[in-house]
């Protein structure tokens, strides 16, 4: 009995190892994360320290899902994500990858802005523990920092004195002053921006362009991701993002988790 006990035990025990010893990437982004067959933890195992997450306010309940036809009532941001973040942060000592920089829980508005975000800012309230806080202007850090994308209610969000989660900028706020306590992160569609989609070579000025707007918000304190680049496996996929990581954009967006680590960890 013993034996067989040892044997079962060293058999689970490679699994325990490499669950434990996953590398956090610092660029990997999850894009609809929700969509994968274990929201969050996916992409946890994959060392991801970014997830997405689009949100419907469906009678007074924040729902994840892409299309509103997909809204099931159990899939809630709490039940998905804020939940089982809190209970990991709890048993790994504070953060969500011990010894690791932040995460970051995007979060999309697909209803009406100010509602959703007021129903949202309620539920968040309740994670501030685990949560970056900003109270008149000056930033607690913490284990997660939600950023809300989408139909963001800009002007009611400013006025906040307490605040907990962070704006999501477009390419025109490139030019702006607005301070990283209000908007940590810039996102833009790659497509509105460049013309290249990993055909070939990069053109020099294109390649300039994206080395600017990085300097650009890297001087101010934003962190930079960009949505609709190549996704599907492939060589114009891998030019993209080998272009990404050399300019240090801080997050690459992708829904193939394993593709992405690959990619970071080579």
């Amino acid at each position: 009995m013993k034996t067989l006990f040892l044997a079962a035990a060293l058999a689970f025990a490679p699994a325990m190892v490499s669950a434990a010893e996953v590398k956090p990437l610092a660029q990997a982004h999850a894009h609809n994360d929700y969509e994968h067959q274990r929201p969050l933890l996916d992409a946890l195992d994959h060392g991801f320290t970014g997830v997405e997450a689009d949100i419907w306010l469906v009678d007074g309940k924040l729902l994840v899902a892409h299309e509103e036809a997909h809204i099931k009532p159990e899939r809630t941001l709490g039940a998905l994500y804020l939940d089982p973040l809190k209970k990991r942060i709890t048993e790994k000592g504070g953060r969500v990858y011990p010894g690791s920089e932040g995460f970051t829980l995007l979060i999309d508005i697909k209803t009406e802005g100010e509602p959703t975000y007021k129903a949202l800012a309620e539920v968040l309230s309740k994670y501030a523990d685990i949560l970056t806080v900003v109270r008149d202007g000056k930033v607690q850090a913490g284990a997660v920092t939600a950023v809300v994308s989408g139909n963001r209610p800009k002007d009611h969000m400013l006025s906040e004195k307490v605040r907990y989660a962070g704006y999501d900028g477009r390419m025109p706020d490139l030019n702006s002053d607005m301070p990283a306590s209000f908007m940590p992160l810039l996102s833009d569609n790659w497509t509105k921006v460049f013309t290249w989609k990993g055909a070939g070579e990069m053109p020099s000025a294109e390649k300039a362009r994206l080395q600017d707007i990085v300097k650009t918000a890297h001087s101010k304190g934003w962190t930079i991701r960009f949505w609709s680049t190549p996704d599907q496996p492939g060589p114009q996929r891998e030019a993209i993002w080998k272009e990404l990581k050399a300019a240090g954009v801080d997050k690459i967006n992708t829904d193939d988790l394993a593709g992405l680590q690959t990619f970071l960890s080579e």
